[in-house]
């Protein structure tokens, strides 16, 4: 009995001993300091720029200085996942020239009151799981941003949060054949889903108005595809219904929804309490 009691009392300053080297790492982990992740992303930035032979106004690293310069700390120009086609990260920044020079960058930033993110933890496929994940990485909370550049400076448009926090693959200027309206498709992996989401951003009355949100998704036993059901500005869609048989799963029927400008909503016309918000 006094040998289990011994072996027991150690156990219990072992794991004492643990908790406070854990809060002691946590002081000088810049997750958890505001002060030092600014420091961090200011001394990374510093090394890119002495890397950089041309330089312009409106560069990658400008927009980056100015992130960190005027949004709250822990925020970042998120990356695309690594792909065959290149092993260096790429910001995930779109140029965009018409009457002036834009550009639409998917922004991270961190959640209030939580640790700081990491950019590498926000993107890829083993990311998709963070609904599921208990070792608190923090919380993402996306944006995707439109920038005007002039005088050698940038300008906010609008700014529209992407409802996911995990996952990201990459984003792509695209036009909805229907109607000629250009929209921005937002790719997410998801692993729960055993899929992909999209998060498509509709510029219905032109690049700067406020973009309209509609998502589309394809996995094993779910999908929604993008349609024009009811031939309004306004893109619709299919939510389609799955089987699950002992020797296939397929899709047996789809309901249509279209977007209720007075609720601010997706309804099913067959339906009217069967709503989405995008």
């Amino acid at each position: 009995m006094k040998i289990f009691m011994s072996a027991l009392t150690v156990i219990l300053l072992i794991i004492s001993a643990g908790g406070c080297g854990d809060d002691a790492s946590r002081e000088g982990d810049a997750a958890y300091s505001e002060e030092k992740d600014k420091s961090v992303q200011e001394y990374n930035l510093s090394v890119e720029k002495e890397g950089s032979q041309k330089r312009s106004p409106y560069d990658t690293l400008a927009l980056k200085e100015y992130v960190l310069n005027n949004y709250p700390p822990g925020s970042y120009i998120v990356e695309f996942d690594r792909t065959l086609t290149f092993n260096v990260p790429k910001p995930a920044l779109l140029y965009y020239k018409s009457d002036a020079q834009y550009i639409f960058a998917l922004i991270a930033k961190s959640r209030q009151g939580e640790r700081s993110i990491e950019p590498k933890n926000v993107t890829g496929y083993e990311s998709s799981f963070v609904n599921l994940d208990s070792t608190k990485l923090g919380t993402a909370l996306f944006y995707l941003t439109l920038f005007l550049c002039e005088n050698d400076g940038f300008n906010l448009v609008w700014e529209r949060l992407v409802p996911l926090h995990g996952g990201f693959n990459k984003f792509t200027y695209k036009i909805w054949k229907d109607k000629t309206i250009p929209y921005i498709e937002v790719n997410f992996e998801d692993g729960i889903l055993v899929g992909h989401r999209n998060m498509n951003f509709f510029m219905l009355r032109g690049i700067r108005s406020y973009p309209h949100l509609l998502e589309t998704y394809e996995g094993i036993s779910r999908r929604r595809t993008m349609a024009n059901i009811n031939n309004d500005i306004y893109p619709d869609y299919y939510e389609h219904t799955f089987y699950n048989t002992a020797d296939r799963i397929y899709s047996a029927d789809s309901t249509g929804f279209i977007w209720k400008i007075k609720d601010s909503l997706y309804v099913n016309p067959r339906n009217q309490r069967q709503t989405r918000p995008y």
